[in-house]
Protein backbone atom coordinates (compact mmCIF):
# COMPACT_ATOMS: atom_id res chain seq x y z
CA UNK A 1 0.00 0.00 0.00
CA UNK A 2 1.42 3.25 -0.74
CA UNK A 3 2.34 5.79 1.96
CA UNK A 4 -0.46 8.19 2.34
CA UNK A 5 0.28 11.52 0.82
CA UNK A 6 -0.56 14.90 0.18
CA UNK A 7 -3.72 15.72 -1.64
CA UNK A 8 -5.77 15.15 1.34
CA UNK A 9 -7.85 18.28 1.11
CA UNK A 10 -11.61 19.39 0.16
CA UNK A 11 -12.75 20.51 -3.56
CA UNK A 12 -14.71 23.32 -3.84
CA UNK A 13 -18.02 21.33 -5.24
CA UNK A 14 -17.75 19.74 -1.88
CA UNK A 15 -17.20 22.79 0.17
CA UNK A 16 -20.63 24.40 -0.99
CA UNK A 17 -22.10 20.99 0.16
CA UNK A 18 -20.70 21.12 3.49
CA UNK A 19 -22.10 24.33 3.84
CA UNK A 20 -25.17 23.55 2.87
CA UNK A 21 -25.05 20.39 5.72
CA UNK A 22 -24.00 22.98 8.18
CA UNK A 23 -26.98 25.44 7.56
CA UNK A 24 -29.76 22.48 6.98
CA UNK A 25 -28.70 21.41 10.68
CA UNK A 26 -28.83 18.02 12.05
CA UNK A 27 -25.54 17.15 10.84
CA UNK A 28 -22.54 17.43 13.69
CA UNK A 29 -19.25 17.98 12.20
CA UNK A 30 -18.40 13.86 12.13
CA UNK A 31 -21.46 13.17 10.55
CA UNK A 32 -20.49 15.27 7.99
CA UNK A 33 -17.08 13.91 7.30
CA UNK A 34 -18.52 10.76 7.00
CA UNK A 35 -19.67 11.64 3.95
CA UNK A 36 -16.68 13.09 2.25
CA UNK A 37 -13.75 10.19 3.42
CA UNK A 38 -12.92 8.39 1.14
CA UNK A 39 -10.05 5.45 0.46
CA UNK A 40 -7.92 7.85 -1.67
CA UNK A 41 -8.52 10.73 0.42
CA UNK A 42 -9.11 11.03 4.34
CA UNK A 43 -9.68 14.67 5.34
CA UNK A 44 -9.48 15.42 9.44
CA UNK A 45 -12.15 17.31 10.88
CA UNK A 46 -10.58 20.50 11.39
CA UNK A 47 -12.02 20.82 8.44
CA UNK A 48 -15.82 20.85 8.94
CA UNK A 49 -14.90 23.14 11.54
CA UNK A 50 -12.87 25.86 9.90
CA UNK A 51 -16.09 26.03 7.21
CA UNK A 52 -18.57 25.72 10.45
CA UNK A 53 -16.78 28.91 12.48
CA UNK A 54 -15.80 30.84 8.81
CA UNK A 55 -12.26 30.18 9.34
CA UNK A 56 -11.58 29.35 6.03
CA UNK A 57 -13.19 29.29 2.61
CA UNK A 58 -15.32 32.38 3.31
CA UNK A 59 -15.34 33.39 -0.79
CA UNK A 60 -17.22 29.72 -1.51
CA UNK A 61 -20.48 29.64 -2.56
CA UNK A 62 -22.93 27.34 -0.17
CA UNK A 63 -24.57 24.92 -2.61
CA UNK A 64 -28.87 24.81 -3.28
CA UNK A 65 -31.11 22.78 -1.47
CA UNK A 66 -31.93 21.10 -4.47
CA UNK A 67 -27.84 20.44 -5.17
CA UNK A 68 -27.70 19.21 -1.76
CA UNK A 69 -30.67 16.56 -1.93
CA UNK A 70 -29.21 15.44 -5.52
CA UNK A 71 -25.39 14.61 -3.39
CA UNK A 72 -28.09 12.91 -0.59
CA UNK A 73 -30.12 10.53 -2.59
CA UNK A 74 -26.88 9.64 -4.76
CA UNK A 75 -24.80 9.16 -1.89
CA UNK A 76 -22.49 6.91 -1.40
CA UNK A 77 -21.79 7.50 -5.78
CA UNK A 78 -18.86 5.21 -5.86
CA UNK A 79 -17.35 2.86 -8.29
CA UNK A 80 -18.98 -0.76 -7.46
CA UNK A 81 -15.88 -2.52 -8.19
CA UNK A 82 -13.11 -0.45 -6.78
CA UNK A 83 -15.13 1.92 -4.54
CA UNK A 84 -13.89 5.20 -5.96
CA UNK A 85 -15.80 8.02 -5.49
CA UNK A 86 -17.67 8.66 -9.36
CA UNK A 87 -17.23 12.32 -8.61
CA UNK A 88 -13.98 12.76 -6.38
CA UNK A 89 -11.99 9.90 -7.86
CA UNK A 90 -13.19 10.51 -11.75
CA UNK A 91 -9.67 10.98 -13.01
CA UNK A 92 -8.73 7.69 -11.47
CA UNK A 93 -11.41 5.95 -12.48
CA UNK A 94 -11.39 6.78 -15.98
CA UNK A 95 -7.49 6.28 -16.95
CA UNK A 96 -9.03 2.26 -15.20
CA UNK A 97 -11.36 2.29 -17.75
CA UNK A 98 -9.26 3.70 -20.47
CA UNK A 99 -6.78 1.08 -20.23
CA UNK A 100 -9.05 -1.75 -20.10
CA UNK A 101 -10.34 -0.54 -22.73
CA UNK A 102 -7.78 -0.29 -24.77
CA UNK A 103 -6.49 -4.19 -23.89
CA UNK A 104 -10.03 -5.34 -24.66
CA UNK A 105 -10.11 -3.64 -28.24
CA UNK A 106 -6.81 -5.17 -29.02
CA UNK A 107 -8.00 -8.75 -28.01
CA UNK A 108 -11.35 -8.39 -30.29
CA UNK A 109 -11.54 -10.59 -32.43
CA UNK A 110 -11.92 -9.05 -36.31
CA UNK A 111 -10.40 -5.92 -35.71
CA UNK A 112 -8.18 -5.05 -38.26
CA UNK A 113 -6.36 -1.79 -36.65
CA UNK A 114 -6.20 -2.87 -33.51
CA UNK A 115 -2.40 -1.54 -32.56
CA UNK A 116 -3.80 2.01 -33.62
CA UNK A 117 -6.65 1.99 -31.54
CA UNK A 118 -4.81 0.38 -28.77
CA UNK A 119 -2.06 3.66 -28.66
CA UNK A 120 -4.69 6.07 -28.80
CA UNK A 121 -6.78 4.76 -26.14
CA UNK A 122 -4.17 3.76 -23.82
CA UNK A 123 -2.33 7.38 -24.07
CA UNK A 124 -5.67 8.58 -22.89
CA UNK A 125 -5.55 5.99 -20.03
CA UNK A 126 -2.08 7.20 -18.91
CA UNK A 127 -2.63 11.21 -19.31
CA UNK A 128 -6.03 10.58 -17.24
CA UNK A 129 -3.17 8.75 -14.38
CA UNK A 130 -0.63 11.06 -14.15
CA UNK A 131 -3.19 14.20 -13.72
CA UNK A 132 -4.80 12.09 -11.02
CA UNK A 133 -1.49 11.95 -9.71
CA UNK A 134 -0.57 15.46 -9.95
CA UNK A 135 -3.87 16.62 -8.38
CA UNK A 136 -3.25 14.85 -5.32
CA UNK A 137 0.35 15.87 -4.55
CA UNK A 138 -0.97 19.40 -5.02
CA UNK A 139 1.14 20.03 -8.77
CA UNK A 140 -0.57 22.38 -10.93
CA UNK A 141 -0.47 20.61 -14.36
CA UNK A 142 -2.21 23.37 -16.46
CA UNK A 143 -0.92 25.62 -19.19
CA UNK A 144 -0.27 29.61 -18.51
CA UNK A 145 0.02 32.42 -20.78
CA UNK A 146 2.83 34.66 -20.57
CA UNK A 147 1.24 36.60 -18.09
CA UNK A 148 0.56 34.10 -15.33
CA UNK A 149 -2.58 33.67 -16.34
CA UNK A 150 -4.23 29.76 -16.73
CA UNK A 151 -4.56 29.28 -20.72
CA UNK A 152 -8.10 28.36 -21.77
CA UNK A 153 -9.82 26.69 -24.82
CA UNK A 154 -11.67 28.19 -27.10
CA UNK A 155 -14.71 27.12 -24.99
CA UNK A 156 -12.68 28.32 -22.25
CA UNK A 157 -11.95 24.99 -20.16
CA UNK A 158 -8.23 25.11 -18.22
CA UNK A 159 -5.13 23.74 -20.38
CA UNK A 160 -4.02 20.75 -18.63
CA UNK A 161 -0.59 19.32 -19.98
CA UNK A 162 -0.50 16.39 -22.38
CA UNK A 163 1.29 13.01 -21.69
CA UNK A 164 4.38 14.31 -23.18
CA UNK A 165 5.04 17.12 -20.61
CA UNK A 166 3.80 14.94 -18.02
CA UNK A 167 6.29 12.89 -18.57
CA UNK A 168 9.09 15.90 -18.60
CA UNK A 169 8.23 16.72 -15.10
CA UNK A 170 10.83 16.91 -12.54
CA UNK A 171 8.60 15.11 -10.04
CA UNK A 172 7.44 12.66 -12.71
CA UNK A 173 7.00 9.29 -10.88
CA UNK A 174 7.17 6.69 -13.69
CA UNK A 175 10.06 4.69 -14.20
CA UNK A 176 12.68 5.30 -16.48
CA UNK A 177 12.07 2.35 -18.89
CA UNK A 178 8.40 3.48 -18.67
CA UNK A 179 8.80 6.88 -19.66
CA UNK A 180 10.49 5.15 -22.70
CA UNK A 181 8.42 2.60 -23.43
CA UNK A 182 5.51 5.68 -23.52
CA UNK A 183 7.96 7.98 -25.63
CA UNK A 184 7.84 5.54 -28.30
CA UNK A 185 4.40 4.99 -28.16
CA UNK A 186 3.81 8.82 -28.53
CA UNK A 187 6.42 8.96 -31.44
CA UNK A 188 4.21 5.97 -33.27
CA UNK A 189 1.20 7.63 -32.45
CA UNK A 190 2.68 11.05 -34.38
CA UNK A 191 3.62 8.58 -37.28
CA UNK A 192 0.33 7.17 -37.26
CA UNK A 193 -2.73 9.68 -36.73
CA UNK A 194 -2.63 11.26 -40.47
CA UNK A 195 -2.21 8.43 -42.74
CA UNK A 196 -2.32 4.49 -43.08
CA UNK A 197 -0.32 2.31 -41.31
CA UNK A 198 -1.06 -1.07 -42.91
CA UNK A 199 -1.12 -3.64 -39.66
CA UNK A 200 1.60 -2.77 -37.59
CA UNK A 201 0.07 -5.09 -34.51
CA UNK A 202 2.73 -8.00 -34.98
CA UNK A 203 6.15 -5.28 -34.75
CA UNK A 204 4.89 -3.45 -32.15
CA UNK A 205 2.75 -5.81 -29.80
CA UNK A 206 5.85 -6.40 -27.13
CA UNK A 207 5.98 -2.31 -26.72
CA UNK A 208 1.88 -2.56 -25.92
CA UNK A 209 2.39 -5.53 -24.22
CA UNK A 210 4.69 -3.56 -21.86
CA UNK A 211 2.52 -0.46 -21.56
CA UNK A 212 -0.17 -2.58 -19.99
CA UNK A 213 2.03 -4.09 -16.95
CA UNK A 214 3.70 -0.73 -16.86
CA UNK A 215 0.18 1.26 -16.14
CA UNK A 216 -0.72 -1.71 -13.85
CA UNK A 217 1.94 -1.42 -11.84
CA UNK A 218 2.30 1.93 -11.61
CA UNK A 219 -1.98 2.60 -10.67
CA UNK A 220 -1.32 -0.21 -7.78
CA UNK A 221 2.40 1.58 -6.78
CA UNK A 222 1.24 5.22 -6.97
CA UNK A 223 -2.11 4.47 -5.90
CA UNK A 224 -2.71 0.79 -4.00
CA UNK A 225 -2.98 -2.44 -4.95
CA UNK A 226 -6.40 -2.94 -4.50
CA UNK A 227 -7.33 -0.88 -8.13
CA UNK A 228 -4.81 -3.38 -10.12
CA UNK A 229 -6.51 -4.44 -13.03
CA UNK A 230 -6.00 -8.38 -12.66
CA UNK A 231 -9.01 -9.05 -11.84
CA UNK A 232 -10.79 -7.79 -15.07
CA UNK A 233 -7.74 -8.54 -17.50
CA UNK A 234 -6.11 -11.98 -15.77
CA UNK A 235 -4.84 -13.44 -18.95
CA UNK A 236 -4.95 -12.88 -22.73
CA UNK A 237 -5.71 -16.63 -24.74
CA UNK A 238 -3.98 -16.75 -28.61
CA UNK A 239 -5.86 -19.01 -30.39
CA UNK A 240 -2.92 -19.56 -33.18
CA UNK A 241 0.13 -20.87 -33.28
CA UNK A 242 2.53 -20.22 -36.41
CA UNK A 243 6.07 -22.39 -37.19
CA UNK A 244 9.27 -20.23 -38.09
CA UNK A 245 8.48 -20.62 -41.97
CA UNK A 246 4.84 -19.52 -42.15
CA UNK A 247 5.76 -16.82 -39.56
CA UNK A 248 8.25 -15.22 -42.17
CA UNK A 249 5.62 -15.95 -45.04
CA UNK A 250 2.59 -14.01 -43.05
CA UNK A 251 5.24 -10.98 -42.37
CA UNK A 252 6.82 -10.54 -45.94
CA UNK A 253 2.86 -10.54 -46.82
CA UNK A 254 2.11 -7.48 -44.08
CA UNK A 255 5.28 -5.65 -44.19
CA UNK A 256 5.78 -2.78 -42.16
CA UNK A 257 5.11 1.05 -43.87
CA UNK A 258 8.00 2.79 -45.11
CA UNK A 259 8.05 5.80 -42.61
CA UNK A 260 6.88 3.19 -39.97
CA UNK A 261 9.47 0.72 -40.00
CA UNK A 262 12.16 4.25 -40.78
CA UNK A 263 10.47 5.68 -37.19
CA UNK A 264 11.12 2.27 -35.20
CA UNK A 265 14.93 1.85 -36.64
CA UNK A 266 15.44 5.75 -35.82
CA UNK A 267 14.02 5.85 -32.45
CA UNK A 268 15.45 2.03 -31.02
CA UNK A 269 18.72 3.28 -32.93
CA UNK A 270 19.04 6.05 -29.81
CA UNK A 271 18.60 3.42 -26.86
CA UNK A 272 21.42 1.86 -25.32
CA UNK A 273 21.15 -2.47 -25.18
CA UNK A 274 20.08 -2.24 -21.17
CA UNK A 275 17.28 0.22 -22.65
CA UNK A 276 16.47 -2.08 -25.64
CA UNK A 277 16.65 -4.87 -23.39
CA UNK A 278 14.10 -3.16 -20.63
CA UNK A 279 11.24 -5.20 -19.82
CA UNK A 280 9.69 -2.07 -19.36
CA UNK A 281 10.18 -0.46 -22.97
CA UNK A 282 9.12 -4.16 -24.74
CA UNK A 283 7.79 -7.39 -22.81
CA UNK A 284 8.04 -10.85 -24.39
CA UNK A 285 7.47 -13.39 -23.01
CA UNK A 286 7.66 -17.49 -24.49
CA UNK A 287 4.69 -19.82 -23.82
CA UNK A 288 6.02 -23.53 -23.72
CA UNK A 289 4.13 -26.65 -23.93
CA UNK A 290 4.30 -28.20 -20.60
CA UNK A 291 3.32 -31.69 -18.90
CA UNK A 292 2.56 -31.15 -15.16
CA UNK A 293 4.76 -33.45 -12.86
CA UNK A 294 2.14 -33.28 -10.29
CA UNK A 295 -2.02 -33.68 -10.98
CA UNK A 296 -2.91 -30.30 -9.01
CA UNK A 297 -0.36 -28.72 -11.91
CA UNK A 298 -0.76 -30.19 -14.68
CA UNK A 299 -3.55 -28.24 -16.11
CA UNK A 300 -2.28 -25.03 -15.61
CA UNK A 301 -2.04 -22.77 -18.86
CA UNK A 302 0.92 -20.49 -17.65
CA UNK A 303 3.61 -21.29 -15.33
CA UNK A 304 5.91 -18.00 -14.35
CA UNK A 305 9.56 -19.42 -13.63
CA UNK A 306 11.93 -16.81 -11.52
CA UNK A 307 14.30 -15.30 -13.84
CA UNK A 308 17.55 -16.07 -11.91
CA UNK A 309 16.63 -19.51 -11.58
CA UNK A 310 18.48 -22.30 -13.26
CA UNK A 311 15.35 -22.77 -15.73
CA UNK A 312 15.02 -19.06 -16.31
CA UNK A 313 18.00 -18.45 -17.47
CA UNK A 314 18.09 -21.24 -19.27
CA UNK A 315 14.79 -20.15 -21.36
CA UNK A 316 16.51 -16.39 -21.43
CA UNK A 317 19.05 -18.02 -23.02
CA UNK A 318 16.94 -19.70 -25.74
CA UNK A 319 15.03 -16.41 -26.04
CA UNK A 320 18.03 -14.06 -27.30
CA UNK A 321 19.38 -16.88 -29.13
CA UNK A 322 16.69 -17.89 -31.44
CA UNK A 323 13.85 -15.35 -31.36
CA UNK A 324 14.66 -12.00 -30.09
CA UNK A 325 18.05 -10.90 -31.76
CA UNK A 326 17.93 -7.25 -32.37
CA UNK A 327 18.92 -6.12 -36.22
CA UNK A 328 20.62 -3.77 -38.05
CA UNK A 329 20.42 -2.21 -41.37
CA UNK A 330 23.69 -1.81 -43.36
CA UNK A 331 23.20 1.58 -43.14
CA UNK A 332 22.93 1.49 -39.28
CA UNK A 333 25.83 -0.76 -39.22
CA UNK A 334 28.53 1.90 -40.90
CA UNK A 335 26.76 4.96 -39.41
CA UNK A 336 27.39 3.74 -36.00
CA UNK A 337 31.03 2.48 -36.61
CA UNK A 338 31.86 6.04 -38.25
CA UNK A 339 30.11 7.44 -34.86
CA UNK A 340 32.68 5.59 -32.90
CA UNK A 341 35.46 7.15 -34.43
CA UNK A 342 35.89 5.41 -37.75
CA UNK A 343 34.45 8.23 -40.53
CA UNK A 344 36.27 6.86 -43.51
CA UNK A 345 34.59 3.33 -42.68
CA UNK A 346 31.95 3.84 -45.31
CA UNK A 347 29.15 2.12 -47.18
CA UNK A 348 31.54 0.78 -49.59
CA UNK A 349 33.93 -0.08 -47.22
CA UNK A 350 31.34 -2.26 -45.49
CA UNK A 351 30.37 -3.69 -48.71
CA UNK A 352 33.48 -5.09 -49.46
CA UNK A 353 34.27 -6.05 -45.71
CA UNK A 354 31.04 -8.48 -46.00
CA UNK A 355 32.22 -9.79 -49.49
CA UNK A 356 35.32 -10.91 -48.25
CA UNK A 357 34.56 -12.43 -45.31
CA UNK A 358 31.47 -14.31 -47.12
CA UNK A 359 29.25 -12.55 -43.77
CA UNK A 360 26.03 -13.41 -45.14
CA UNK A 361 26.87 -17.34 -45.45
CA UNK A 362 24.09 -18.05 -42.91
CA UNK A 363 26.46 -20.38 -40.96
CA UNK A 364 28.91 -17.27 -39.57
CA UNK A 365 25.68 -16.04 -37.67
CA UNK A 366 25.99 -12.53 -38.57
CA UNK A 367 22.89 -11.49 -40.11
CA UNK A 368 19.87 -13.28 -42.10
CA UNK A 369 17.96 -12.61 -44.98
CA UNK A 370 13.75 -12.66 -45.69
CA UNK A 371 11.24 -10.88 -42.95
CA UNK A 372 12.64 -7.70 -43.12
CA UNK A 373 11.07 -6.12 -46.53
CA UNK A 374 13.38 -8.76 -48.17
CA UNK A 375 16.13 -6.66 -47.12
CA UNK A 376 19.15 -8.64 -45.11
CA UNK A 377 19.94 -7.42 -41.37
CA UNK A 378 22.84 -7.85 -39.19
CA UNK A 379 23.06 -8.67 -35.64
CA UNK A 380 25.28 -7.35 -33.09
CA UNK A 381 27.75 -10.37 -33.35
CA UNK A 382 28.58 -8.71 -36.98
CA UNK A 383 28.73 -5.24 -35.31
CA UNK A 384 31.55 -6.59 -33.53
CA UNK A 385 33.34 -8.43 -36.06
CA UNK A 386 33.34 -4.55 -38.24
CA UNK A 387 33.96 -2.49 -35.34
CA UNK A 388 37.33 -5.37 -34.65
CA UNK A 389 38.53 -4.83 -37.86
CA UNK A 390 38.06 -1.15 -37.62
CA UNK A 391 40.60 -1.58 -35.07
CA UNK A 392 43.18 -3.83 -36.63
CA UNK A 393 43.47 -1.30 -39.62
CA UNK A 394 44.51 1.14 -37.43
CA UNK A 395 44.45 4.69 -38.98
CA UNK A 396 42.75 3.85 -42.35
CA UNK A 397 39.53 3.97 -41.47
CA UNK A 398 40.18 7.13 -39.02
Amino acid sequence: MPARKRGNTLEKWEIALIKAMLGRGGYNDQDILAYFTRPTRSINHARIAEIRTGAKFKAIKTASADELDEFLINWPDVDAETGLSLRGDELLIKAREAMIAAVHTFNGAGLTFRAELFIVTSIIAWTYLLHAWFRREGIDHRYRNADGTIKKTKRGADCYWELGKCLRHARCPIPSGAVKNLDFVLELRHEIEHRSTNRIDDAVSAKLQACCLNFNEAIKSLFGSQYGLERRLPIALQFVTFAADQRAALKKGTSLPGHIETFIDAFEHGLSEAEYADPAYRYRVAFVPIAGNRASSADIAVEFVKGDSDEGREINRVLLKEVDKRRYTAKQVWEMVQAEGFPKFNQQAHTALWKELDAKNPAHGYGRDGDYRNTWVWYVKWIERVRAHCQEQGEKYK
